[in-house]
């Protein structure tokens, strides 16, 4: 996995580019694992791979498809439960975490395509404070944060990290 996002020509594309350049890593530190891998709790935190990436998909997806969509995510928004996005159904195969992960990035470029203004405000009125810019600043960090995880926990199962799985 190259570490540097090639040169873009604004802000709007070096956002979305950093931010699929982190999601790169979360997806490689989940890429040849099994379903029981998967859930493993190998550290001495509470967290899985597939629960830090259900997790990292809720938590876009509220912030982008609510707060700066205005979108209603009923289930999602407001936050009902929020240790739920850790915890994985039987359903949460590795494949299905990736392909929704995969659909919430294509979620975020289509509501992102309706920003004209990176400064204007988020679409709900509890959030009108955070401006587009900061949403997407704000996803970028937190999906760094929770990929820097993936490779401990991924490191721990197996020896891996994001950074010398294959993608393809």
């Amino acid at each position: 996995m190259p570490s540097f996002v090639p040169p873009v020509p604004d802000e709007r594309t070096a956002l979305l580019a950093y931010l699929d350049k982190q999601r790169e890593g979360l997806r490689n530190a989940v890429r040849g694992l099994d379903d029981e891998q998967l859930s493993k709790v190998p550290s001495a935190s509470a967290l899985s791979l597939g629960g830090l990436l259900k997790h990292v998909t809720r938590s876009e997806r509220r912030w982008v498809q609510a707060g700066l969509g205005g979108l209603p995510l009923p289930g999602l928004w407001p936050i009902v439960e929020f240790e739920s996005d850790f915890i994985l159904a039987e359903t949460d195969t590795a494949e299905f975490l990736l392909a929704d992960y995969e659909t919430c990035a294509r979620e975020t470029e289509a509501v992102l395509s309706d920003v004209t203004d990176l400064g204007a405000p988020c679409a709900l009125p509890e959030a009108a404070h955070w401006s587009a810019r900061w949403v997407l600043l704000h996803v970028i960090e937190e999906t760094a944060r929770h990929g820097g995880h993936a490779d401990i926990i991924r490191e721990s199962l197996d020896g891996r990290t994001a950074g010398t799985l294959d993608p393809s």
